[in-house]
């Protein structure tokens, strides 16, 4: 399977290297074959910590093939900035839609459920679910 038609994920930090990291992470743990299309969007386009809206709507522009697009933020303030652009309307691509998940086992999740085919409402089910995953 190409990953023409499968759903992308973005993921949100104040960091841009722990967004990097964790999208490397999802990626690997995807496992053989095509693996969704996943982006970092991570601290501000000058290297510091913080969220910008143009890393975030060029990362899902890059992750957009048409089946929707998940957005996994880690804190407050990047969940509103998704949440301005996605109020704008014209900012991400159509089926973007902002996933209420633990960041990094979200992260997995969605990556793992995208790259077996799933569409945005069944990776947006995982991701959310990861909510109860028990460590101990």
């Amino acid at each position: 399977m190409t990953d023409e038609r499968l759903v992308g994920i973005v993921l949100v930090s104040h960091s841009g290297p722990v967004a990097e990291a964790v999208a490397a992470l999802a990626a690997g743990l995807a496992g053989g074959g095509a693996t969704a299309p996943v982006a970092a969007a991570g601290g501000t386009p000058d290297g510091g910590l913080g969220t910008s809206a143009e890393l975030i709507s060029a990362a899902a522009a890059r992750v957009d093939r048409g089946a929707g697009v998940a957005v996994l933020t880690d804190l407050g303030s990047a969940v509103l900035t998704v949440k301005a652009l996605i109020a704008e309307g014209d900012e991400l691509p159509p089926g973007t839609r902002l996933v209420d998940a633990p960041f990094v086992e979200g992260a997995v999740a969605a990556v793992v459920t995208a790259s077996a085919g799933a569409d945005l409402a069944t990776v947006e089910a995982a991701a959310t679910e990861a909510y109860t995953y028990r460590k101990v």
